[in-house]
């Protein structure tokens, strides 16, 4: 009994998840659909999402879904036969229909609570449109029929549509796959649900049921043969297995048409009826019939052709049977779907190998023994591999984020009176799926303000020499190590003054302050601060843009805004491609070492006490004609020794602009597994994380966007850097 109920359990679980997926595709494809309403792939799509929710959903007890996604299904299905239009009314019912949805699986899990008002108004709705819309259709058909047979004959039809309810008998053979039970799916629901469809013999094939002591209950070893007698279509039936379509073969045939066949033809022959299902083969069905010889003997004995010609065209037959076989096979194993808690653990895993692996190198590099040597080496060569293998599993194209904002886009600008449009680029990029999940809020928060704030009202923009429509524009693209993310509009842009003064009056810059068009723009992000005259619904609390500074810098990430008053705005954010495991470049001070991300260095140069003395003690480089400010570790970090005769000055590029970091020596490169520093650390500015060395020692990771800035705000070498 237990094993039962777990075994519900996680059909209820994969149901959740799957629904998860069918719903995002279902916005997406509803969103497409607004713009082409009669293509008929994204019908398809539509009407297949919604078939799939309800029967997976009954089939694990959410019968309320079940019951309430029936009549959407009901309005596509007049659709996908060209009996209901695709109108803005139905497409607006059918997302808010998506939305309660996904409301009532949250319920399942106690994350929501079900309006059970506003399920009856959106039915309700949908029965309207569909009731008066579809008869109508047929209303206008009717009457295109009666005209059609009455310019023939002469004379009006009585049974003009007749047609249109003649019944078909099929061959139905539905053999799952034995892993099918693992899923738990239950066959018999789907009989039954053709049971439903019209006259209906179903029989039990069970002679690939083992013995007692063989038998395996988790395997389903019955297949099924089904007589339907329907009106329905072969396409009705189809969708009747549409959700286990991976996991069972159904061949289907017509075996009887009303008006097609004369009844004085007779009934088909026993033996003609096994051999159409495929429970005799033809040579087996001669050789007890005493029948003539294979076609390849005959067309021999013929003379006709040669026996090496026959060999050849079944040497032919075979190849292609089995080329066909295997890619059939690749092609059910193409993916697999894998819990994320078992992904990160795998994640985990990998990267204390890395650890392991870096303490056996360093072993290796302190030993003469040869053979050690080279197991280090190849042990580094397969742990490169794994890392990249997995952390490549974890990349998702960024567009599965991109598709959601449509939607955002389209309800905010119908309620605040706009016509926006939303466009993207490079959906294809791919991004740690962490990474990803803890990038949507900041995305949700920078659309609704460019939204908001930015893109005019229609007659505004009409006045300005602007189009009507309004554009937010979504890119993706690598850049190094990085993933830069812009998201640009053709709105008013940002007003300096109008920012400054607001800033001023809230006390969060002195009124003498001279900051940069860019210090400018930055002061957006700062807590409580906005420009809107009123509170509405999207904006002008003062949340929001903070968010997305702090969730953001939470990525190890930068924030760019670009903009130009009457022209648009584009804000660019800067993401590392992986949250879990980096390349670093290990440096040392005294003798704490530190980690500096790989990403962000340009290059290291020597810093020796005549180029201190020759500026004069100011924290500035002349690198190649180039003065670089830079920041001393060993003063920020107040480590107390003894300075060498020669120090280093790693540059990084932050921002666009370049800033060195003083350290005593570079040790090299290090292939970085990032640990998380706990609760009491995070208030420490400039540290994001902290790794483990091959001899066991902990080096901090430094954070240097971060720690720029803290420079910038606290230090004297703000002065400098200005300079």
């Amino acid at each position: 009994m237990n094993d039962e109920n777990d075994g519900l359990d996680a059909g209820r679980e994969a149901f959740k998840e799957e629904a998860a997926e069918l719903l995002a595709d279902l916005e997406t494809s509803l969103l497409e659909l607004e713009e082409h309403p009669t293509d008929e792939d994204l019908i398809g799509r539509v009407f297949r999402a919604m078939h799939t929710v309800k029967g997976s959903g009954a089939m694990f007890g959410f019968d309320d879904i079940a019951e309430f996604t029936h009549e959407v299904e009901t309005a596509f299905d007049l659709v996908r036969m060209g009996k209901l239009a695709v109108s803005k009314e139905l497409t607006n019912l059918t997302l808010r229909a998506r939305d309660q949805i996904r409301t009532m699986i949250e319920a399942s899990e106690g994350k929501a609570t079900v309006d059970h008002a506003a399920s009856k108004e959106i039915i309700d709705a949908l029965l309207l449109l569909t009731r008066g819309e579809s008869e109508q259709f047929e209303a206008e058909r009717e009457v295109e029929e009666e005209m059609a047979f009455a310019a023939e004959t002469g004379e009006a039809p009585k049974h003009a549509t007749k047609e249109k309810n003649l019944s078909v008998t099929y061959r139905i053979r539905l053999k799952p796959h034995a892993e099918l039970f693992i899923t738990g799916t239950n066959p018999v629901l789907l009989l039954n649900e053709l049971r439903q469809m019209g006259k209906c013999l179903v029989i039990a094939q069970t002679d690939g049921i083992a013995r007692l002591e063989e038998f395996n209950p988790e395997s389903c070893a019955t297949y099924w043969d089904i007589i339907l007698t329907t009106t329905q279509s072969v396409n009705a039936i189809k969708d009747v297995f549409i959700f286990v379509d991976d996991m069972c073969d159904l061949h289907i045939e017509i075996v009887d048409e009303e008006g097609e066949y004369d009844e004085a033809e007779g009934h088909m022959r026993l033996g003609e009826i096994l051999m159409a299902r495929g429970d005799v083969k033809i040579t087996e069905l001669k050789k007890v019939l005493g029948a003539q010889k294979k076609v390849g003997e005959i067309l021999i004995d013929a003379g006709i052709v040669d026996e090496s010609h026959v060999k050849s065209a079944l040497a032919e037959q075979q190849h292609i049977k089995e080329i066909r076989e295997q890619r059939q096979k690749a092609d059910s194993t193409a993916s697999i779907r894998v819990p994320s808690e078992r992904l990160d653990k795998l994640v985990d895993l990998v990267g204390e190998l890395v650890t392991v692996q870096a303490r056996l190198s360093q072993t290796a590099a302190e030993s003469d023994d040869g053979v050690i040597t080279s197991i280090a080496e190849e042990v580094e060569r397969l742990t490169w591999e794994l890392r990249d293998g997995t952390m490549s599993i974890r990349m998702l194209p960024i567009g599965t984020t991109f598709s959601k904002f449509k939607r955002l886009v389209r309800d905010l600008s119908i309620d605040l009176g706009k016509e926006i449009q939303m466009t993207t680029d490079g959906a294809e990029t791919e991004l740690d799926k962490t990474v990803i999940e803890k990038l949507n809020d900041p995305l949700v928060h920078i659309i609704r303000n460019s939204i908001d704030h930015g893109i005019e009202r229609p007659d505004v923009r009409e006045s300005a020499g602007k189009p009507k429509m309004g554009t937010v524009h979504l890119s993706a693209g690598h850049s190094g190590a990085s993933v830069l993310i812009k998201i640009e509009d053709d709105g008013a842009g940002l007003d300096k003054e109008r920012i400054l003064k607001k800033a001023i009056d809230n006390g969060i810059v002195s009124p003498d302050a001279e900051l940069s068009e860019k210090e400018i723009f930055a002061l957006i992000f700062e807590p409580g601060f906005s420009t809107a005259q009123t509170v509405t619904n999207v904006s002008g609390r003062g949340v929001g843009m903070d968010v997305v500074k702090k969730n953001i810098d939470a990525l190890r990430g930068v924030v760019d805004i670009k903009s130009k008053k009457g022209t648009g705005t584009t804000i660019t954010l800067r993401l590392p491609l992986t949250l879990a495991i980096i390349d670093g470049l290990l440096v040392k001070i005294a003798g704490e070492i530190f980690v500096i991300p790989l990403s962000v260095v340009e290059e290291c140069v020597e810093l020796t006490k005549q180029d201190i003395e020759r500026t004069h003690g100011r924290h500035v480089s002349n690198v190649r004609g180039a003065l670089i400010p830079y920041i001393r570790l060993r003063e920020h970090f107040d480590i107390d020794a003894e300075e060498p005769e020669m120090e280093q000055i790693v540059i990084t590029e932050v921002e666009d602009k370049k800033v060195g970091f003083v350290v005593d020596y570079v040790i090299g490169e290090h292939q970085t597994v990032i640990k998380t520093l706990g609760r009491i650390f995070k208030a420490i500015e400039g540290i994001s994380g902290a790794t483990i060395l091959g001899d066991g020692t902990v080096a901090l990771i430094l954070d240097i966007p971060r720690l720029v800035q803290t420079v910038e705000r606290h230090d004297a070498v703000a002065v400098d850097m200005a300079v």
